[in-house]
């Protein structure tokens, strides 16, 4: 239970962006994402900012107050609409969300927020950029813990950048709620993970040297803990109040080094070759390409 502890720890007038099919709603959150990403990169004369996706049913967009614009994704017909600025009061249908999508995929767009992969970003996760800093958050929700929980995934690269990047990351807060323990123990083991661990990444993006991820999230782990916690609940010795809910703040900072192989680093990875590593006994040990 521990190590999977650690693992959660580490890892209204509006508009639209994109059609007419029935996605499933994390698929729409992830293309949406996508999506709004690449129009920033594309086109920052009119979506100059990195801004948060925020929601409103049926909308997902974001808002761009530098200048006035709207633009997002309806969920009921899966249509992507501009609003204000140069587009005027009233929204304006730009193409459907997967052929928006598909045109994005046919130019070899960039719809990434720099440095950080979001192609596959969990529902209910927003991410923003200012500046050489990343924001992730879930809005103050708590969500089903997703799969991966790497909230600034490095992008592959298509060529050796020869730059290696040591990014430390902190965790600054934990709380806990929906669980209660009924012992006096001296030490807490749903209290233990604040804490801070190392990574580099060889052949790593120019924007990855200097950047500081930021995140606020909160994560339903009801269902994760529920089988391990039973022995405990039987004795007496926790007292639990579904939903059990893990919010958590962390800072993740990163820095240029000559060798990733010559740093404390936990873990090492390659963009390029997509080869890791990690720590055991001091040394480091290749378990993947």
């Amino acid at each position: 239970m521990k190590y999977l502890m650690k693992q959660l720890m580490l890892s209204a007038c509006t508009f639209t962006l994109l059609g007419n099919i029935n996605f499933a709603s994390a698929d729409i959150t992830s293309d949406t994402e996508k999506l709004l990403n690449w129009a920033e990169n594309t086109y920052p004369e009119f979506f100059p900012s990195r801004r948060a996706t925020q929601s409103l049913e049926p909308w997902l967009y974001r808002f761009y107050p530098e200048t006035n614009t709207y633009a997002g994704v309806n969920k009921n017909d899966n249509g992507v609409y501009v609003l204000g600025g140069p587009w005027g009061n009233n929204p304006t249908f730009i193409d459907s969300l997967p052929g928006l999508i598909e045109h994005i995929a046919n130019s070899g767009g960039n719809s990434n927020i720099t440095a950080c992969n979001t192609d596959h970003v969990p529902a209910g996760f927003s991410y923003s950029q200012s500046g050489n800093v990343v924001t992730v958050t879930t809005n103050g929700e708590c969500i089903e813990i997703p799969s991966d929980t790497n909230f600034c995934e490095t992008p592959a690269q298509p060529t050796q950048t020869g730059i290696s990047v040591l990014s430390t990351s902190n965790v600054t807060s934990s709380v806990w709620n929906g669980i209660t323990f009924n012992l006096n123990l001296p030490i807490n083991p749903f209290e233990s993970f604040i804490g801070s661990t190392q990574h580099c990444t060889i052949n790593a993006p120019a924007e990855q040297a200097n950047l500081v991820v930021n995140s606020d999230i909160c994560m339903d782990v009801t269902t994760q803990l529920e089988d391990s916690l039973t022995v405990l609940i039987a004795r007496g010795i926790a007292t639990v109040s579904p939903p059990i809910t893990l919010a958590t703040k962390s800072t993740s900072s990163s820095q240029s080094v000559a060798d990733c192989f010559s740093t404390a680093a936990d873990t090492i990875h390659d963009a390029f070759t997509n080869e890791v590593w990690i720590k055991q006994n001091g040394a480091f040990v290749k378990v993947s390409n």
